[in-house]
């Protein structure tokens, strides 16, 4: 049973995961909007138009900058976004190795702690089932997410800064090379933290939501409570885990200079970064692709669990 959990869990996020993926792409580079400072004052000349009347001749003469006036780099919209499936194979490999952990770890403690005799399981055990699942998947899979986010970001650098991985496995080996075996965990406290308020959030929302329109009778247990349940999981999920998600990708994302210090000295000097110079609201900066993409995930992840334990009944 508890192998069977895995494998359920491990198919739908995967399924959830590739169908979602442009979404999921557009959030990691809105997120990362507005982290690249401005150039230098002193490197930019300023420009201003030079206009000569002269007395001694009639008329008058006008002298036009010899540079154009700078052009204020565009703001990166969901449309302007290409490429939306870069970094696909790390998605896959993310959910092969978080996603499944967690919905079979989940599956398991929500076996162990539901009442055999009234079927139930109390919103407190299922809150604490999606935290240590959570945790423990999102550490099986944090060098995935690591090559995942750099992936999906690496579009939004200039070409001589792209790092220009191949696949997942690529980058996993390159980062190891190039960075060492421990930069493969870098952010992995954050992406700890985020996944147990996902799972947490997710799941247990799920079920709880489930549970409340099915003993209400609000609906039959089939597709609308699952789309239902699912939908209103995914905006719990969202506003959860938004904040810790930008510091996340940020941190994941960074470069590491040799001989340099690192642009965040961990996740709290990040935070207090991105507040100071993009403002508190900076922490929900792709709000709207997050709820877009974890809103559709969820639908398709539960929807598609459902069906495939209709499948697997029997085994």
């Amino acid at each position: 049973m508890g192998l069977k959990g895995f494998v359920e869990g491990g198919i739908a996020s995967i399924v959830a995961g590739c169908s979602t993926h442009p979404l999921d792409l557009i959030k990691v580079r809105m997120q990362l909007q507005g982290e690249t400072h401005a150039p230098n004052p002193a490197a930019v000349q300023t420009l201003r138009p030079a206009i000569a009347f002269h007395t001694t001749t009639p008329g008058t003469t006008i002298h036009l900058p010899q540079q154009p006036l700078p052009v204020p780099a565009p703001r990166v919209g969901p449309i302007a976004v290409a490429a939306l499936f870069s970094g696909v194979s790390a998605t896959m490999l993310r959910q092969t190795l978080y996603s499944t952990t967690r919905m079979g770890l989940y599956d398991i403690l929500k076996q162990k702690w539901t009442d055999p005799n009234t079927k139930t399981m109390p919103l407190a055990s299922k809150i604490a089932a999606g935290l240590i699942a959570g945790g423990i998947g999102a550490a099986v899979g944090n060098p995935a997410d690591v090559a995942m986010v750099r992936m999906q970001a690496d579009g939004r650098l200039p070409p001589a800064q792209r790092r220009n991985y191949k696949s997942v496995i690529d980058a996993i080996t390159r980062m190891a090379k190039q960075e060492g075996i421990t930069s493969l965990w870098r952010g992995s406290s954050l992406t700890v933290n985020r996944a147990m308020l996902v799972t947490a959030s997710q799941l247990a929302s799920y079920d709880q939501f489930k549970e409340m329109i099915l003993e209400k009778r609000l609906m039959r247990d089939g597709l609308g409570t699952h789309v239902t349940a699912s939908f209103a999981a995914g905006f719990v999920a969202s506003v959860a885990s938004n904040p810790v998600d930008v510091i996340k990708t940020r941190v994941m994302n960074m470069k590491v200079e040799a001989g340099e210090a690192p642009p965040y000295a961990g996740a709290l000097d990040c935070a207090i970064k991105t507040v100071k110079a993009e403002g508190p609201m900076a922490l929900y900066k792709g709000f709207i692709p997050t709820i877009s993409r974890q809103g559709p995930f969820t639908i398709v992840l539960f929807v598609t669990l459902e069906q495939v334990r209709k499948l697997f009944k029997d085994f």
